[in-house]
């Protein structure tokens, strides 16, 4: 009469088994990721980086454009005209059946000048590109190292609430035995309403990064994602002085800043040239079509005919030629006082980073100091608990003191690792720290 209830109690708990493992196969395994792969995965996917990649290649497209003319160029057609008297067709030229057009610029100042420009701003569009994957590493860095700050901060805020709770009954209860005052009681309730009203906005926050993160790295919504807290930093040798030689070396705005100087260079060299001949080479055949009688036009009728030399074209007296020389001389002087300007912008800009990166690092090592301190007064009230020297209340109160000290720890520490990438990217060094 026993072994049916056991025979069932059996497959009960075989079936639960079952749908327990079901499960857990089926719930996605959390998608753990170091700094660097965060960083890997965000250029791979990111849609800024392959937009800028597009904008480069329609750059270099347009510089082989303004290369073009000096290339061999073919053309070739047919159509159809009617003539009534000397049988010729739109441009002075013979009716023919066939006809192929050779042209090439063999010396043309303006136009070398506007293809060489081209192609040093299509540089400048190259260093754009890179100006753009170190936003993405920062980007991916920041909201890395600032997501795994505020899980943490979550985990912290979450141990203070139940201490915050614990002293709130326990003033209540002193309140209710005439042992505090009320306002003690209101004192612990508004701590306890400030801890978790700052609990929201961490919890808050942490889903805003995550989908930060997700949308940088490409990892989909549904899959849970991980970061690991690691000390990490990011500290440069260097003096003041070599990182302001490195941030003017390597500054994207400074490039692209040559870049346009040069291009302006060959527009201006251009616009002067532009007072000698230019010269092309042309070449023609065609097969001569005897329509409308062209034949009898002439003596001797040849039907294929081919002519090539060399085209010069002599400017006796081209106004335009001075003012666009003028104009590119005066472009030219403003290039220069831009790339002056930008240089010792950038000059002074990186000496403050510098000084702000080591600011920062001060104010970190404070932080920690104050977490240590708080850190070991929490340890000896503890020890008193344990002799009945300190009350509960009190370590509790020692253990919400600790953690706004880490609070200020991770806040700190969060300020220092971003200034020092913000100082890795004006330097150049962005990409060799985080991709190694």
């Amino acid at each position: 009469m026993n072994k049916l209830p056991k025979c069932a109690s059996v497959l009960l708990l075989c079936a639960t088994f079952s749908a327990i493992s079901a499960r857990a196969q089926n719930t996605p395994s959390p998608e753990k990721l170091t700094l660097r792969e965060a960083v890997t995965l965000a250029l791979q996917n990111s849609r800024d980086l392959k937009l800028a990649r597009v904008q480069y290649s329609v750059a270099l497209g347009e510089a082989r454009v303004d290369r073009a003319t000096f290339l061999p160029n073919l053309y070739t057609g047919g159509g159809y005209v009617y003539t009534y008297g000397f049988p010729s067709v739109p441009g002075s030229g013979p009716p023919a059946v066939f006809q192929l057009d050779y042209t090439q610029s063999l010396f043309n100042p303006l136009l070398k000048g506007q293809q060489r420009a081209a192609e040093d701003r299509a540089r400048s569009q190259k260093i754009d590109l890179d100006r753009i994957r170190d936003g993405v590493m920062v980007r991916t860095a920041s909201a890395y190292l600032e997501l795994a700050e505020v899980r943490h901060l979550i985990e912290l805020m979450s141990n203070d609430q139940a201490s915050a709770e614990k002293i709130f009954a326990l003033t209540r209860e002193r309140v209710a035995a005439n042992q505090e005052l009320a306002i003690e009681e209101t004192r612990a309730e508004l701590t306890s309403a400030r801890i978790r009203d700052r609990l929201i906005k961490l919890q808050d926050r942490n889903e805003t990064l995550s989908q930060q993160l997700r949308d940088l790295t490409g990892v989909a919504d549904g899959q849970p994602m991980e970061v690991e807290p690691e000390e990490t930093s990011f500290a440069v040798d260097l003096q003041e002085s070599q990182v302001a030689d490195l941030a003017v070396a390597n500054d994207p705005g400074i490039k692209e800043a040559e870049d346009e100087r040069s291009a302006r260079q060959h527009l201006l060299k251009g616009a002067r040239q532009s007072y000698w001949p230019t010269i092309d080479a042309v070449a023609q055949y065609s097969v001569f079509s005897k329509l409308n009688n062209y034949d009898q036009y002439y003596n001797t009728f040849q039907r294929n005919n081919f002519n090539a030399g060399i085209e010069v074209t002599i400017p006796l007296f081209a106004a335009k030629t001075s003012a666009n020389a003028a104009l590119a001389k005066s472009q030219l002087n403003e290039a220069e006082l831009l790339l002056s300007n930008k240089r010792e912008q950038v000059r002074l800009e990186s000496s403050q980073d510098s000084r702000e990166t080591r600011e920062l690092e001060a104010t970190r090592e404070v932080a920690r100091l104050d977490l240590k301190l708080a850190q070991q007064t929490l340890e000896l009230a503890q020890a008193k608990l344990e002799d009945g020297k300190a009350t509960l209340r009190d370590v509790e109160q020692f253990r919400l003191d600790e953690s706004d000290k880490w609070m200020e720890f991770l806040d700190a520490n969060l300020a220092w690792q971003r200034a020092q990438l913000k100082v890795l990217q004006t330097t150049g060094q962005l990409a060799k720290v985080l991709q190694q």
